[in-house]
């Protein structure tokens, strides 16, 4: 008898493990569509369907806390929020809903309750927040708030109380407190932290033992470290660490349109071509290791993450796809995969444990315009 239950117990591990699996999705502007690749446990990619969005650009991307459902943005009129439903054991999307969303949004984000879609609007210069329905669906906004220039980014830290959105244009940093069950949003005190000027904060990321923020400054390539209040939300600067190489040419940038890519705002008549363009930021599970991406140069720099003080120290730049807007660590942070705006390709990159150096395994097709990638495991 013992015998047969440990057999019927080995059986079910077996059938839920392979049941599990790791799905990569990526959202092609251009191509009004989202990708699906199925990511092996030797970091390999298989290529799935593509899925279409809609509209265009499809952009930015966000997974409920669950797990069952992926949220895209769209960034044309009508702006709207695309929801689909994650199939478990294939990982394919099915597109359930559709709602309305305030604005353009080059970020939106899922509250940790599921219940609430968050919205920054870097043109609007405003955040909102936007109902779940129990199934997925998004409603109509519940709630409106003009800030101030280029809102770029909404997160919430790990206990869901407080809310952290980056201003590019006035180099701030809002801060919020989020009602969990109404999802109403509402100044924290002080309401905002200033940063330096000319900085342009972009993405803000946060440990995952919530002692930390991190924050990407588009304009100087550069990564704050920002200790965090567990008790009353505040954030305050601590260090400051650059990503770019130490034979960068490159200069400090300056804010640009409301939307980069096609059918959206013409770039400003002045040269770009040697301007710092940061875009994103992604630590890996463990917290060991931070990667920030450089759009111009087509870079990822990389930080070791000292974990009492959260310092970064520099460790060296990785060329990858071409105008790389988004990238994603995989959940066993073994794996992080990268896309361009400019490339037709993914790159997939194994992460040395040790040393949190970047090794390219392989490159694999994808759409045009890619820029957000997600990573969603079942199990």
């Amino acid at each position: 008898m013992k015998n047969l239950l440990r057999g019927t117990v080995l059986s079910m591990a077996i059938v839920s493990s392979a049941q599990a699996a790791t799905y990569v999705y990526v959202s092609n502007a251009e191509d009004a569509n989202i990708g699906m690749y199925t990511l092996a446990k030797d970091g390999s990619l298989t290529p799935g369907e593509k899925y279409d969005a809609g509209g265009k650009p499809v952009m930015p991307m966000s997974v409920s806390p669950d797990r069952k459902y992926l949220f895209a943005a769209i960034r044309s009129k009508p702006f709207t929020a695309v929801t689909y439903s994650i199939d478990r054991k294939s990982g394919a999307l099915k597109e359930i809903g559709r709602g309305e969303l305030a604005e353009s949004f080059p970020y939106i984000y899922a509250d940790k309750t599921g219940h609430f879609l968050l919205g920054a609007s870097y043109g609007a210069n405003l955040v909102s927040v936007n109902p779940i329905g129990k199934d997925g669906k998004v409603g109509k906004p519940q709630q409106v708030i003009p800030t101030a220039r280029n809102a770029h980014a909404i997160i919430t830290d790990r206990s869901n109380h407080f809310v952290f959105v980056p201003h590019l244009g006035t180099d701030q940093v809002f801060q919020f407190v989020l009602d969990q069950k109404s999802g109403k949003l509402a100044a924290n005190t002080p309401p905002v932290v200033q940063m330096k000027a000319g900085s342009g904060p972009r993405h803000i990321i946060v440990s995952a033992d919530n002692k930390f923020a991190y924050l990407l400054s588009e304009l100087v390539a550069t990564v704050t470290t920002l200790s965090l209040d567990p008790k009353n939300g505040q954030l305050k600067e601590t260090s400051v660490a650059s990503f770019l190489a130490p034979d960068s040419k490159l200069v400090a940038g300056a804010p640009r349109g409301a939307i980069s890519g096609p059918g959206t705002n013409a770039p400003p008549p002045r040269d770009v071509s040697n301007d710092i363009w940061a875009s994103d930021l992604h630590l890996t599970p463990n917290g060991k290791f931070l990667y920030a991406a450089e759009r111009t140069s087509s870079s990822l720099g990389g930080f070791s993450v000292d974990a009492a003080s959260g310092k970064l120290t520099y460790l060296g730049s990785t060329p990858t796809e071409k105008q790389p807007r988004g990238f994603a660590i995989g959940p066993s942070g073994r794996y992080l995969v990268a896309s361009g705006e400019k490339s037709e390709t993914l790159s997939v990159y194994a992460i040395d444990q040790a040393s949190g150096a970047l090794r390219l395994l392989n490159k694999y097709p994808t759409g045009k315009g890619s820029n957000w990638v997600s990573i969603v495991n079942t199990d």
